[in-house]
This record gives structure tokens, sequence and C-alpha cells, in this order.
């Protein structure tokens, strides 16, 4: 428990606490579109991806916003307001109000996220942040496991505006928390520079590494909705019990990834952040070359592990990346820069669904492409310096 400072801690235990909150309603907006406000499937659509968006643009102006006036303010607010977009969903009177609340959804999620993970880098020594990084993947990965089942058996003990309201009142009590802790928490040297917001979008553009590092988390992000988007839809015309077969390759992700992501994180430790972006895009690409060959059950929970510890190797590793490259006084500006990658997630399930309509026999070999397509971007962004290749 000394490896971290106590802050850091505490702020890993309310990421567990706030996103199992979180899983315990949004894997079910679409369901609750559905049943209570009879939402057409272009309209579900809408309603489901718009978060995505608005994270998409509101990462950059959160972090800007944490750099410039300090991380705690951002927490606060942005938790408090998020708290109040639950409630607003689970009281939301037609649909066009349950879209203006996921909207805001993503932009409360874009402000807290770079804040939040800032605030660990200020408590937290350069050495021990690559562990830092795989820790709160664990911690989130913990969540989504967790979160729907809770939120299965309160729905179905009361009704599908339950969770809305007891996600919105967890986060009212982390709110609290937060402010709490973070009141008596005794402050890291951080540097606080004011900067135009347009100086600033200059910088960030002509940081070529940065970029680059942003493009190919957009086509990583991209590849890995086809998890949640069309392998579900691709399962069930091509495979018999398709559904059934998803679940158990949901679970078996999530099993993977708890059980492995630690002692893989510890052991990646060992070589450089370059070797292991390589070895998890190489995974990550393996993965979908093998669903686009399965033909049963087991090769398809055989490929699953192999795309779940490419996951394990990459997606950690972006905010520790990020990190090192990011000015002092900078650092929540480039974590909120990345929250670009939301941009797969939007782009992800329409390209794909597109894909699956025209080209569905090809689908996964496309998205191993893409996945190599992001190696490049990886090493063309690494290639100037050697600090990630020792």
């Amino acid at each position: 428990m000394r490896y971290f400072h106590p802050i850091v801690w505490q702020l890993l235990a309310g990421t567990i606490f706030a996103r199992t909150a979180s899983f315990m309603t949004m894997p079910f907006l679409a369901i609750y579109l559905q049943q209570d406000f009879h939402a057409s499937a272009l309209m579900i659509g809408l309603a489901v991806g718009i978060s995505q968006l608005t994270a998409t643009f509101g990462g950059f102006f959160g972090g800007f916003l944490t750099d410039r006036i300090g991380r705690k303010p951002v927490i606060i607010v942005s938790m408090i307001a998020w708290s109040l977009v639950f409630f607003g969903f689970a009281f939301a009177p037609n649909i066009w109000t349950l879209v203006i609340c996921n909207a805001l959804n993503g932009l409360c999620r874009s402000f807290f996220e770079p804040a939040s993970q800032a605030l660990m880098i200020d408590y937290t020594d350069e050495r021990k942040r690559r562990r830092l990084f795989s820790i709160r993947y664990t911690a989130i990965n913990l969540s989504a496991v967790v979160g729907p089942l809770v939120g299965v058996l309160i729905a179905q003990a009361g009704s599908m505006r339950t969770p809305f309201l007891i996600t919105a009142s967890m986060y009212a009590i982390y709110a609290i928390m937060l402010l709490w802790i973070l009141r008596h928490a005794k402050a890291p040297t951080t540097l606080h520079q004011k900067q135009r917001i347009g100086n600033i979008v200059q910088a960030i553009v002509h940081d070529h590494t940065l970029v680059l590092l942003v493009v190919a988390s957009v086509l990583g992000t991209f590849v890995y909705s086809q998890t949640s988007s069309t392998m579900p839809q691709l399962l069930n015309l091509t495979m018999a019990d398709g559904v059934a077969l998803y679940s158990v390759l949901i679970a078996i992700n999530s099993a993977t990834v708890l059980i492995l992501q630690l002692p893989l994180g510890i052991l990646s430790e060992r070589v450089s952040i370059k070797t292991s972006l390589i070895t998890g895009v190489l995974l990550f690409s393996g993965g979908m070359i093998c669903f686009q060959l399965a033909d049963s059950w087991s090769f398809y929970i055989v490929a699953m592990i192999i795309f779940s510890v490419g996951e394990i190797f990459v997606f950690p590793m972006m905010s520790a990346v990020i990190e090192m490259i990011a000015p002092a006084h900078q650092k929540a500006t480039y974590l909120g820069v990345m929250q670009f990658q939301s941009f797969g997630g939007f782009l992800g399930p329409m390209l794909g669904g597109l894909l699956l309509t025209h080209a569905a026999s090809a689908l996964y070999f496309v998205m191993a492409c893409v996945s190599l397509l992001s190696l490049v971007c990886y090493l063309r962004a690494l290639r100037h310096t050697t600090r990630f290749s020792n």
C-alpha cells in the first residue's frame, strides 16, 4: 500500500466506485430507450453514440482548464455535474432530453478523466507511473465486470430508471468524498501557466509525436469498438447460438484482462514502451485475424484471449506515453487531447456496420489491417526519441 501516495489509492478506489456506477447503467441505455421511449434504431444510435462525440472534443478543453486553474476544481465540479446528468437520465420526459443528457455525460467524462489522471501523476514518482496506469486499467475492467451484473439485478427488482437514480446518488457521494479528501490533501508543486488556448492549440498541432499518437489511438479504438458493435451481430448471423457465444467471449475478455493485467503490466516495465506497443498491436491484429478464420467456439475463445492480451499491452501504455511527452505544465492538456480517441468509438459502429452490410466476410481482416496501420503511426511517433526504446 506504500507503493503509491494515499491520495492515489483513494482515487483508484474512487475509480472503481464511479466506473461501477456508470457500468450499471450505460450498457443498458439502448434497452431503456427502446422499452420506455419506443425509440427508433436511428434515434437509439444517435443517443448512444453522441457521448463519444462530445468526449472527443471536450477532453482538450477539460485538460486545458485543469492545467490553467488546477486539478481539484475541475474534478469536483465535473463530478457534481455528472451526478446531475444521471438524475436527468432518470427523470427525462422525452428522447431528446436523453440525447442531451448523454451528450453531457460524455462531456463530464472528458473533463474528469484528464484531471483525475493528472492529479494521480502529480502524486506519483515518474518510475512508478507505468504501473499506476496498469492498475488503473485493471480497476476500470473490474468495474466493467461488476457494474452490468449489479445493474441487471437492480433493474429486475425495480424499473430501468432505478439504476440511473442509484448511479446519480453514487456520483453525488463520490463528489462529497472527493471534496473532503482533496480539501485536506497537501497539493504537490504543480506548474500552472496562464496561456492562451490558441497558442496551446498551435503548439499541440505542431507536436507531430502527439498527433501521430492520437491517430494511432483513434485507429485502435475504432478496431476495439467492433467487439461491442459488429461482433455480436456477425456471430448471431454466422454461428449457432451466436448470442451465447458472444456472452462467453465478453466474459473471457474481462477475465483475461483482470487476471493478466497486473502481472503482464509488471513484466512490461522490464522492456521498453516501444517493445510493449509493438507486442500489443501485433497480438491485437493477430486476434482479429483469428476471428476472421474462426469457425468454432474454441477457435473464437482462443482469438479473444490473444486479442485481450494485446489490449493489456496497448491501452494502459498510452496514458504513460502521453504523460512522458507532455510538458510539465501541460500534463492534463495532453491527456485531454487523448480523449480524441473516442472519435474511433464514434466512427467504429457506423463504418463497421457498413462493412458488415457490404463486406461481412472480410470484416475482421480489414480490422487487422487497420490495427497494423496504428502500429505504423506508433513507430513513426516514437522514432525521433530513444526514451521509449530503453
